[in-house]
Protein backbone atom coordinates (compact mmCIF):
# COMPACT_ATOMS: atom_id res chain seq x y z
CA UNK A 1 0.00 0.00 0.00
CA UNK A 2 1.53 3.24 -1.09
CA UNK A 3 2.06 5.56 1.54
CA UNK A 4 -0.80 8.09 2.31
CA UNK A 5 1.38 10.94 2.69
CA UNK A 6 2.87 10.99 -1.10
CA UNK A 7 -0.17 10.00 -2.46
CA UNK A 8 -3.51 12.53 -3.34
CA UNK A 9 -6.07 9.76 -2.39
CA UNK A 10 -6.96 8.01 0.58
CA UNK A 11 -9.21 4.52 1.15
CA UNK A 12 -10.86 4.53 4.70
CA UNK A 13 -13.15 2.02 6.04
CA UNK A 14 -16.22 2.43 8.26
CA UNK A 15 -18.30 0.28 10.06
CA UNK A 16 -20.64 2.68 12.23
CA UNK A 17 -23.09 2.71 9.49
CA UNK A 18 -23.94 -1.15 11.86
CA UNK A 19 -24.36 1.00 15.12
CA UNK A 20 -27.76 1.75 15.80
CA UNK A 21 -26.71 4.41 18.34
CA UNK A 22 -24.75 6.48 14.82
CA UNK A 23 -25.54 10.15 15.42
CA UNK A 24 -26.58 10.51 11.79
CA UNK A 25 -29.78 8.17 11.57
CA UNK A 26 -33.17 9.92 11.48
CA UNK A 27 -36.01 7.61 12.72
CA UNK A 28 -33.70 4.51 13.39
CA UNK A 29 -32.63 4.48 9.28
CA UNK A 30 -29.09 6.00 7.71
CA UNK A 31 -29.84 7.78 4.69
CA UNK A 32 -27.42 7.04 2.01
CA UNK A 33 -26.72 10.92 1.28
CA UNK A 34 -25.18 10.63 5.45
CA UNK A 35 -22.02 9.50 3.18
CA UNK A 36 -21.25 12.53 2.09
CA UNK A 37 -19.96 13.13 6.19
CA UNK A 38 -18.49 10.06 5.95
CA UNK A 39 -15.91 11.41 2.47
CA UNK A 40 -16.22 14.71 4.41
CA UNK A 41 -14.15 12.96 7.08
CA UNK A 42 -11.64 10.79 4.76
CA UNK A 43 -10.69 14.26 3.00
CA UNK A 44 -10.01 15.25 6.79
CA UNK A 45 -8.05 12.88 7.65
CA UNK A 46 -6.00 12.93 4.32
CA UNK A 47 -5.61 16.46 4.55
CA UNK A 48 -3.55 16.04 8.60
CA UNK A 49 -1.72 12.79 6.77
CA UNK A 50 -0.56 14.74 3.01
CA UNK A 51 -0.60 17.98 4.41
CA UNK A 52 0.44 19.70 0.49
CA UNK A 53 -0.59 23.93 2.45
CA UNK A 54 2.23 25.43 4.07
CA UNK A 55 0.28 25.67 7.26
CA UNK A 56 -2.52 23.01 8.92
CA UNK A 57 -5.54 25.13 8.40
CA UNK A 58 -7.48 25.64 11.73
CA UNK A 59 -10.93 24.85 10.47
CA UNK A 60 -12.77 23.68 7.31
CA UNK A 61 -15.81 24.11 5.88
CA UNK A 62 -17.96 21.75 3.17
CA UNK A 63 -19.08 24.74 0.87
CA UNK A 64 -20.24 22.79 -2.23
CA UNK A 65 -21.21 19.12 -3.14
CA UNK A 66 -21.64 18.59 -7.07
CA UNK A 67 -22.24 15.87 -9.48
CA UNK A 68 -23.53 13.59 -6.68
CA UNK A 69 -24.56 10.28 -7.59
CA UNK A 70 -26.45 7.94 -4.76
CA UNK A 71 -27.04 4.14 -5.42
CA UNK A 72 -28.37 2.84 -2.84
CA UNK A 73 -31.42 4.71 -0.16
CA UNK A 74 -29.74 3.26 3.05
CA UNK A 75 -26.52 2.60 4.62
CA UNK A 76 -27.90 0.96 7.72
CA UNK A 77 -29.34 -2.33 6.24
CA UNK A 78 -25.35 -3.04 4.20
CA UNK A 79 -23.89 -6.45 5.56
CA UNK A 80 -20.24 -5.16 4.83
CA UNK A 81 -18.05 -2.45 6.13
CA UNK A 82 -18.16 0.69 4.05
CA UNK A 83 -15.05 1.83 1.72
CA UNK A 84 -14.80 5.44 1.54
CA UNK A 85 -12.09 6.85 -1.35
CA UNK A 86 -11.42 10.46 -1.48
CA UNK A 87 -9.27 12.02 -4.20
CA UNK A 88 -7.90 15.50 -3.91
CA UNK A 89 -8.33 17.04 -7.68
CA UNK A 90 -6.83 20.60 -6.88
CA UNK A 91 -5.87 22.68 -4.02
CA UNK A 92 -4.74 26.04 -2.35
CA UNK A 93 -4.21 27.91 0.44
CA UNK A 94 -8.04 28.59 0.83
CA UNK A 95 -9.43 25.57 -0.69
CA UNK A 96 -9.60 21.45 -1.82
CA UNK A 97 -11.62 19.79 -3.93
CA UNK A 98 -11.77 16.10 -3.87
CA UNK A 99 -14.14 13.31 -5.91
CA UNK A 100 -15.24 10.49 -3.36
CA UNK A 101 -16.86 7.23 -3.86
CA UNK A 102 -18.10 5.12 -1.43
CA UNK A 103 -19.01 1.39 -2.05
CA UNK A 104 -19.65 -1.89 -0.01
CA UNK A 105 -18.17 -4.82 -1.69
CA UNK A 106 -18.95 -4.47 -5.56
CA UNK A 107 -21.56 -1.90 -4.98
CA UNK A 108 -21.45 1.76 -5.79
CA UNK A 109 -22.98 3.52 -2.88
CA UNK A 110 -22.51 7.12 -3.31
CA UNK A 111 -20.05 9.45 -5.33
CA UNK A 112 -19.26 13.14 -6.13
CA UNK A 113 -17.33 15.80 -6.00
CA UNK A 114 -16.45 18.26 -2.92
CA UNK A 115 -15.01 21.65 -2.37
CA UNK A 116 -13.94 22.81 0.79
CA UNK A 117 -13.26 25.90 2.63
CA UNK A 118 -9.97 26.26 4.99
CA UNK A 119 -9.54 28.79 7.68
CA UNK A 120 -13.15 30.46 7.07
CA UNK A 121 -14.33 32.91 9.24
CA UNK A 122 -17.00 31.04 11.48
CA UNK A 123 -20.91 32.13 10.80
Amino acid sequence: MPDPCLSDSIRCVASSHHAPANPLRRAGRLHAVCGIEYASQAMAAHGMLAGGIARRPRSGYLVSVRELACFAAYLDDLADDIAIDAKKLSSDETRVIYKFALGCGDRALLRGRAAVLLDAESP
